[in-house]
């Protein structure tokens, strides 16, 4: 590439400075939590057109990737109205180089207590240079990202030699079966990009995920005599105590894949739910830990 293209490169991205910030601000405002991307995925699929590709939208059927590996047990069972969305490039003439999928996730994690927000999490705000909602940078950021940089060739008058596949796909952070779904129906490319929150690092590997759930049975008693029961709520800590250990143990140097041999601490555990207990008199005899 020579200085005076990547120069009107950068000069296009910073014109477009506005309409990208204005682009994420809508998709933020969409909150699409899990079972609720419709709304978001509406606004990809009418971007995709927008850019002159040929847009696929498409439901995820588990009977495909039920037997894929990497698939998980979805969360929502009904994937009905909750599709992928796809818009491809291809090139004008004979195809050249290598192709490409674009890959991310419109779907967010749950915003918690909204009240311990300055603004509310599904209104984007701007503040300070940076865009402030839940899901602007995992990854609805990256989304904008991959969609204007097209939009700056388009722009410049260019257009990539080869095929280039965008997806904007559901249900990423509890599974995954989204992007494998795409998988599925065929999609194919030379190479793949997937533009997630890493501090600016290219990442050639990413961790699974998997979700355990403890159920444990105390003893009861009233809260006159505690000695006289077991408290499952108590005993909780201790086993995930022993989790701990596991989890030093997995992260020391010697143990971990040579792909995160640069990584400080790349296996977390974390104690994301709890439940037990009846009331705050008795020994709880039972608990739920995930």
């Amino acid at each position: 590439m020579d200085d005076d293209f990547l120069g009107s490169l950068r000069d296009t991205v910073r014109d477009q400075r506005d309409q990208t910030v204005q682009f994420l601000c809508d998709l933020v405002g969409e909150g699409s939590l899990l079972g609720q991307e419709q709304g978001a995925q509406d606004i990809m699929a009418e971007r995709f057109s927008g850019m002159g590709l040929e847009v696929e939208r498409f439901d995820i059927n588990l009977d495909d990737i039920k037997d894929l590996p990497g698939f998980s047990p979805p969360v929502i069972d009904n994937y009905t109205g909750r599709e992928n969305i796809v818009g491809i490039h291809r090139p004008t003439g004979p195809a050249a180089g290598w192709s490409l999928i674009l890959n991310g996730h419109i779907d967010v994690v749950p915003t918690g207590d909204v009240h311990l927000w300055t603004n509310h999490p599904f209104e984007a705000t701007v503040r300070d240079g940076k865009v402030f909602g839940r899901g602007t940078a995992d990854m609805k950021a990256g989304i904008v990202a991959y969609c204007m940089a097209f939009e700056a060739l388009q722009k410049l008058g260019l257009q990539p030699a080869s095929n280039v596949i965008m997806q904007s796909v559901v249900e990423e952070e509890c599974t995954g079966n989204g992007a494998l779904a795409c998988l599925a129906r065929g999609y194919r490319a030379d190479a793949a990009v997937i533009p997630e929150p890493f501090h600016q690092q290219l990442m050639i590997a990413q961790l699974g995920v998997m979700w355990l759930s403890v159920h444990l049975t105390g003893k009861p008693a009233h809260v006159l005599d505690t000695s006289a029961g077991i408290n499952a709520i108590e005993s909780s800590y201790a086993i995930f105590e022993h989790l701990r250990e596991i989890e030093e143990e997995w992260n020391l140097p010697e143990n971990r894949h040579e792909l995160y041999c640069d990584h400080a601490h790349p296996v977390n555990f974390n104690l994301g739910k709890i439940s037990g207990g009846d009331w705050a008199s008795t020994v709880p005899c039972s608990t739920s830990i995930d």
